[in-house]
C-alpha cells in the first residue's frame, strides 16, 4: 500500500520534513516513490514553510494512497491556503 507521510531529513535538532510517497513497508526515512513536497518546522519569518504540490497528492489518493495524520493536516492547511488566496 501506499502512504503518504513526512520523511525526516535536516541536521540534529534542525528537523525538516519532505512529503513523500512511498511504500508503507518501508522505513520512515527509507527509499520513497516520489517527493510530493517539504515542510520545515523552524522556518523563519523570510523563508517559506510549507510547499505540497495537491495534484499529484490527489493523483496517489485516486490511486489508494493513504494519508498519516500529520500529513492529513498539513495538505489541509495547504488546501484552505490556497482556496483563500
Amino acid at each position: 500500500m501506499v502512504s503518504i507521510r513526512l520523511a525526516r531529513s535536516g541536521a540534529k535538532k534542525r528537523p525538516f520534513y519532505h512529503l513523500v510517497a512511498a511504500d508503507s513497508r518501508r522505513a520512515r526515512d527509507g527509499r520513497y516513490i516520489e517527493r510530493l513536497g517539504f515542510y520545515n518546522p523552524i522556518a523563519h519569518e523570510n523563508q517559506e514553510s510549507v510547499r505540497i504540490d495537491l495534484a499529484r497528492v490527489d493523483y496517489w489518493l485516486s490511486v489508494g494512497g493513504q494519508l498519516t495524520e500529520r500529513a492529513k493536516k498539513l495538505v489541509t492547511a495547504q488546501r484552505t491556503a490556497a482556496a483563500v488566496a
